[in-house]
């Protein structure tokens, strides 16, 4: 089969591009051919009126339509698999891939099809009022902090919805979650059109790391809506337990010092450093207040053996079963977090215990073949159903 991934990367290396990464090379791996639509948001800085021409080309981008036509009409791909196409690419793509009668897999990575921030998050809290098609609630609330960057999100969303740009040239949906597929059938996505594929994480040296840890350890972005400021409340409570926190503090750089002394962040890691971190680690802690899609994270601290406590919110309930592979407890509520994290570092038996059950999930859910597997299955369905889908 060939296949024609098309991506628009992000400022900075994140989940979501370690997942398009790895869906390239397993396709290849299968044997399937891969061609590449890639853009990079990083190119925004060196464009003479990046920002203004992002904000345009993110509602509709004429000369990404005509790269796409071109890229179209020299491979002819039988699936074209969309991850992000903001703001450098945009939904005109569609259209093309639709009159070339190419079927359209789209995996939904975020919130974005029906949240224009794609988070459902504004000032510290979950947010759904652009519920229904009221996007104007992102320019009301000022949900990126930037007036002109919140108008373009809205409008962006605006235009695709009303020219049902997603509706009527994607056929199949991809998300990552029954929580996210239940999300997009409220917002009026076809049911039919949607099956869940959950990210994948490589499963070498599976549930090596399940001898007990010496600190609880927090893997992602340092962002707001990540729950990284309960995360130090809770260490404040537990003064006896080492907190140490992997990954870039770009957005919050004042958060290193405000940590208390039993807390360390380390900044970006390597993949061997990383790997490290992960198996010296006793669990891993992730306090989302927002939504998520499928942290890989999660994913990637279960297959090395080790239990996860996180938010009870979004999907996350899906991935890290309670009392099984992990504990759940209150997005926000940092004495409950600090009351779970307490329950599980006096228990290293219940954490080997439970860090077993969650690699044994890992490799049976989540596996680069079982990834394979369910995203094969939507291909044929796309092959089948044809261009856009079926017709109403």
């Amino acid at each position: 089969m060939r296949v024609c991934l098309i991506h628009n990367r992000y400022g900075t290396f994140s989940g979501e591009e370690a997942v398009v990464e790895a869906t390239k090379r397993l396709l290849r791996e299968k044997g399937h051919e891969v061609v590449q639509f890639v853009r990079s948001s990083a190119e925004i800085e060196r464009m003479r009126f990046g920002k203004a021409r992002a904000f345009f080309s993110g509602v509709y981008s004429w000369s990404a339509r005509r790269r796409m036509r071109h890229l179209l009409n020299e491979h002819r791909p039988d699936v074209v698999h969309v991850h992000n196409l903001y703001p450098l690419i945009s939904p005109s793509v569609l259209g093309e891939c639709r009159r070339a009668e190419v079927p359209v897999v789209m995996t939904v990575h975020n919130y974005r099809l029906v949240c224009p921030n794609g988070l459902h998050m504004v000032c510290g809290e979950v947010c759904e009022k652009c519920h229904g098609g009221r996007e104007y609630w992102c320019v009301l609330r000022n949900c990126e902090g930037s007036l002109p960057k919140s108008l373009g999100y809205a409008l962006r969303n605006w235009v695709a919805r009303k020219r049902r740009a997603f509706l009527d040239n994607v056929t199949m949906y991809a998300a990552l979650t029954e929580f996210q597929r239940q999300r997009l059938i409220a917002e009026g996505f076809p049911a039919e059109r949607i099956a869940v594929v959950p990210n994948m994480v490589a499963c070498d040296g599976c549930a090596e790391g399940t001898a007990t840890g010496d600190y609880v350890a927090y893997v992602g972005r340092i962002s707001p809506e990540k729950g990284v400021t309960h995360l130090l409340s809770a260490a404040r409570r537990l003064t006896d337990i080492a907190f140490k926190a992997a990954g870039s503090y770009d957005r919050m750089p004042h958060l290193p010092g405000e940590a208390p002394a039993n807390c360390e962040f380390l900044g970006q890691l390597g993949t061997e450093r990383l790997n490290g971190f992960y198996s010296q680690a006793r669990m891993l802690v992730l306090p989302s207040t927002w939504f998520e899609g499928f942290p890989m994270t999660i994913a990637e601290a279960m297959v090395r053996g080790k239990p996860v406590v996180c938010s009870r919110i979004g999907g996350l309930p899906e991935i890290v079963d309670d009392a099984v592979t992990g504990l759940l407890c209150e997005p926000g509520n940092a004495d409950n977090l600090a009351e779970k994290i307490r329950y599980l570092w006096d228990r290293p038996d219940l954490c080997r215990k439970m860090g077993q059950a969650g690699g044994e999930k890992a490799i049976r859910e989540y596996s680069p073949e079982k990834y394979c597997e369910r995203l094969m299955a939507v291909y044929e369905k796309a092959l089948a159903l044809g261009p856009a889908g079926p017709h109403d």
